[in-house]
């Protein structure tokens, strides 16, 4: 029996997990308790999950709530997709975390991750996941937290320094990493391994294999095709130059380092574009009145049970059955990557069976990888600092020395920069002196 809690369910992953959660048979008694501010959100996702368990015949209680409080206890699971200030990716403060640094000449390309954008992202959001952790210790603080929420490394590292509640970040970039990989390199992706490891957005394919047999030359091979390349041009300038494949894709890779975005004229060659979110954002992003939608939940149409490649029903799955489950979770740094700060956060395999989630020891990166890592961790450490502070200071200090922002301003600008950020986002960022 597992009980699950699923917090920001109105976001997409109230859905898609709840039903990766009931395509296992073992996960199918306990319950399901979705929550989300908003109300609708909450009961149509719950309404849609009550009739995937009546399809499947589940002994599984679903409820919905805007006020977590009233589903944590007992607990064994709390999976967090939120987002805090407003919608992820449209409207404030979102809008204002693009649209400000882009007067500044920092043209970031999704500024959820790292950059301006990724450590006023933090500080907005962290003290709210702090404050979920609060709650669990009390409710249910055996439970294992299991976080997708934004930026992945900040926040799972804030929360880790701050709670002894178990916590693990889980992302999709390695999933579908090495999907585009095996569709690169023209071969099944059942014949592949890899091993893969680094930073959450930042991790390294430090073995990619074809039957037993280094892979890496069919890649470069690949590379060699002008229409393979033009996919991925980012990634693949940064395997060409560093010699490792990176997790993440090259519109997002693009913003960690400062090659690729500080000129306009690289812009053309490496097929990257401007962000501009919408200023305003409506309420919710799912049509409930999707024809489609309102024949499922009245059982008039099945709902496909196919499992998504998400990782946390198969934790939920390793852990309930003790059958070990593999993955690449994000969790602290202690003794896993030697060359690592130790109190870092770094994306590794994992396993994941009765006893809980277990990392793998990786050993050192290749210097030159671990200096990509260290070069997003020194802005990460710091944010966390200014969040577990209240330091508006080191939140500057951050930025100052994010690779791009630092390849495109000088250290008056950025400070000016994080000065409109604050104004604009007062209200959310009232606890920092």
């Amino acid at each position: 029996m597992a009980n699950v809690v699923i917090i920001g369910a109105g976001s997409g992953f109230g859905r898609r997990l709840s039903l990766d959660i009931l395509a296992h048979e073992a996960l199918r008694s306990g319950s399901i308790a979705l929550v989300d501010l908003n109300a609708e959100s909450a009961r149509n996702v719950a309404e849609w999950v009550k009739a995937l368990v009546g399809q499947l015949g589940a002994d599984v209680k679903v409820r919905w709530n805007t006020d977590r409080r009233k589903v944590l206890r007992d607990a064994d699971y709390v999976v967090v997709a939120i987002a805090v200030g407003g919608r992820a990716y449209a409207g404030s403060p979102y809008y204002d975390e693009v649209m400000i640094p882009a007067e500044y000449g920092v043209e970031q390309s999704v500024a959820d991750t790292l950059g301006v954008g990724g450590v006023f992202r933090t500080l907005r959001t962290a003290p709210e996941m702090l404050r979920i952790c609060r709650d669990m210790e009390e409710l249910c603080p055996k439970a294992l937290l299991i976080n997708y929420t934004n930026p992945m490394a900040m926040l799972c590292w804030a929360m880790n320094e701050a709670s002894k509640i178990s916590t693990v970040g889980l992302c999709h970039s390695v999933q579908g990493s090495s999907r585009q990989l095996a569709n690169y390199v023209g071969k099944p992706y059942d014949e592949l391994r890899f091993w893969v490891a680094g930073i959450n957005h930042m991790g390294w394919f430090l073995q990619f294999e074809w039957k037993g047999n280094d892979a890496y030359p069919l890649l470069r091979q690949a590379s060699e095709d002008p229409e393979i390349r033009a996919k991925d041009p980012v990634r693949f300038e940064i395997f060409r130059q560093f010699g490792c494949f990176v997790t993440e894709s090259s519109t997002h890779m693009s913003e960690y380092v400062p090659w690729f975005r500080k000129r306009r004229e690289l812009w053309d060659k490496f097929g990257l574009k401007e962000r501009r979110p919408a200023k305003e954002a409506a309420a919710s992003r799912w049509d409930w009145q999707d024809p489609e939608f309102l024949a499922q939940v009245r059982g008039e149409k099945p709902i496909e049970v196919k499992p998504s490649h998400e990782y946390a029903s198969g934790i939920m799955n390793g852990i309930e059955t003790g059958v070990p489950f593999r993955f690449n979770g994000n969790v602290t740094n202690e003794g896993i990557i030697p060359n690592l700060p130790p109190a870092c956060v770094v994306e590794v395999p994992c396993f994941a069976d009765r006893e809980g989630v277990h990392p793998c020891a990786v050993g050192e990166l290749p210097t030159q990888l671990a200096a990509l890592n260290a070069s997003s961790i020194a802005v990460q450490d710091l944010a966390v600092q200014a969040v577990l502070d209240g330091d508006r200071e080191k939140a500057v200090h951050a930025c100052m020395l994010d690779p791009l922002t630092a390849a495109v301003c000088s250290l008056a600008e950025i400070r000016e920069m994080c000065g409109r950020l604050f104004e604009a986002e007062k209200q959310l960022l009232d606890y920092l002196a």
